[in-house]
């Protein structure tokens, strides 16, 4: 039977647009995420030198001729004070570098972002070690303090999950940008 007047034909079938969206190119973006990574350890001194001068000393009591300590009334707070700060400095270092990658639009892609994560791990876990020895060596004690002196104790850092604040921060300021941005290519040049 003929085509009836009027009836409606089904809709065309969606087709990908005319320009092809470019494969994602691991090899060649493998230099840039080393180099960013390599760049990021190199952060992690400098963070470690910030936060050892940052923060607060633990003032302590000798409270007998062999050394022993006592921390004075509200001092103890201190504890959390320089884990809080070492967690917020590594948050804003880790959303900072975060952006400033996004903005290297040549570059953008999941390589790019598994190099920084890996570079900020490693930053983190580098300002935890050399922060921890820069406050050591600002407050040694010199010689044996007399019993009741009052002596100035290094910041520590109690746990190691610190170190997670920095890649969580870039992978995070990152994947906003990405999910922001919705284009297949992320907008990168090529």
């Amino acid at each position: 039977m003929a085509e009836q007047a009027g009836a409606e034909h089904p809709p065309a079938p969606l087709r990908a647009p005319e320009g092809r969206v470019p494969p994602v190119v691991v090899r060649a973006d493998l230099t840039s995420a080393f180099a960013v990574a390599s760049a990021l350890a190199v952060l992690g001194i400098a963070l470690g030198r910030l936060w050892a001068s940052l923060a607060p000393a633990r003032r302590m009591r000798v409270v007998a001729d062999d050394g022993r300590l006592a921390t004075l009334p509200l001092e103890g707070w201190h504890r959390f004070d320089g884990l809080a700060m070492f967690l917020l400095l590594g948050l804003a270092a880790g959303l900072v570098t975060g952006v400033a990658l996004w903005l290297l639009r040549s570059w953008r892609g999941p390589v790019l972002l598994m190099g920084a994560v890996a570079g900020s791990l490693l930053s983190a876990w580098l300002a935890l070690r050399t922060g921890v020895a820069f406050a050591d060596a600002a407050y040694a004690v010199p010689g044996t303090p007399r019993t009741g002196s009052v002596v100035a104790r290094p910041p520590v850092l109690e746990t190691a999950w610190v170190v997670l604040a920095q890649p969580f921060g870039v992978a995070l300021a990152y994947g906003m940008a990405a999910a922001w941005n919705a284009r297949d290519d992320l907008g990168r040049r090529t």
